[in-house]
């Protein structure tokens, strides 16, 4: 996939899938039962983390500079 694609569709995951994954999971956690604050801390630290996982690929090499790109600058 090119370095451009690549951006583009990192930047609309960060744009629209991460606060639908965001809804989604308040959503779940709203409707059990409230757990204690440590549970739910770690549940949302988790979810936080796992949303990245199967995208690491995606994000990896994002803030360098562009290989795809001629060197005129």
């Amino acid at each position: 996939m090119r370095y451009r694609t690549r951006r583009r569709l990192a930047l609309l995951v960060l744009v629209v899938g991460l606060p639908l994954y965001i809804i989604a999971a308040v959503a779940v956690m709203s409707a059990l039962d409230r757990p204690p604050v440590v549970v739910e801390f770690g549940v949302y630290v988790l979810l936080g983390v796992l949303w990245a996982l199967p995208l690491r690929w995606l994000f990896l090499g994002l803030g360098r500079a562009d290989p795809d790109a001629d060197g005129d600058g």
